[in-house]
């Protein structure tokens, strides 16, 4: 079994508490795309970014100084948006942290494919933004197939918790062999299903944690998944798709 979960915009240098244990199996790659983005001016790139003038001037400073070698912390660490948070995975003991660096991984616009505990650096890179590689036109023509072909090494179902954006970077090359699991966190509004993104944020972390607090190994095991906010409902889900609706 193995979870994707999306980055998030929001990063930290996380030096002091965990170290790292690997390095990103992209590396080399992700050294190329940030070179090919120091190349920009910051008018280029503020176009790329969509980010206010005042953010885009912070991030650019950064850029400019970035190196993928150098002041690295665990990914894991790395990201402090809301679905890291919840997840905690400061609080996880070491069978917990043992399991997420087996089963989770981590997809990124930078890196391609992250291990909870590979070294990473601070970035601003979504995977739909468009930044042209020679002789790719986007992010998604540059990973092509190479982030599934990593995670097929994994046996198991894939557990799918990350958002559209990055799970477009799995689902295209999809096998017939493969197990591929939507899971939908919703409100039930006026009869039909919304999921609200905060809250689905929320309860993303909360399973990546649920799983590693009681090492998950089906996906009937999942269905069991405790959450202060939504239920398992067997009869909106379906054999591709895990549906939590809220209690």
């Amino acid at each position: 079994m193995k979870f994707i979960i999306a980055p998030a915009k929001k990063m930290v240098v996380a030096q002091d508490d965990f170290p790292v244990q690997s390095q990103p199996q992209f590396r080399d790659q992700a050294e190329m795309l940030l070179k090919q983005m120091q190349q920009l001016t910051q008018a280029e790139m503020q176009v790329l970014w969509q980010t206010s003038d005042r953010l885009t001037q912070e991030a650019y400073q950064q850029l400019q100084t970035s190196d993928v070698t150098r002041q690295q912390s665990p990914a894991i660490f790395s990201y402090v948006g809301i679905q890291y948070q919840y997840m905690a995975p400061d609080l996880l003991d070491d069978a917990g942290l043992g399991y997420i660096q087996q089963h989770l991984r981590i997809l990124s616009g930078l890196y391609g494919i992250l291990r909870p505990f590979d070294g990473i650096v601070p970035y601003r890179l979504e995977m739909q933004t468009r930044l042209a590689i020679p002789p790719y036109h986007h992010l998604y023509d540059f990973w092509g197939d190479r982030l599934y072909q990593a995670l097929a090494t994994i046996p198991g179902p894939i557990i799918n918790l990350a958002s559209d954006e990055y799970a477009k970077t799995i689902r295209p090359y999809l096998q017939p062999d493969d197990t591929f699991i939507d899971v939908r966190f919703a409100h039930l509004v006026n009869g039909k299903l919304k999921t609200r993104a905060t809250y689905a944020k929320i309860a993303r972390g909360e399973m990546v944690r649920y799983a590693a607090m009681h090492q998950i190994s089906t996906v009937a095991e999942l269905t069991q998944f405790d959450s202060p906010t939504y239920r398992y409902d067997p009869e909106r889900s379906t054999g591709t798709e895990l549906v939590f609706v809220a209690k």
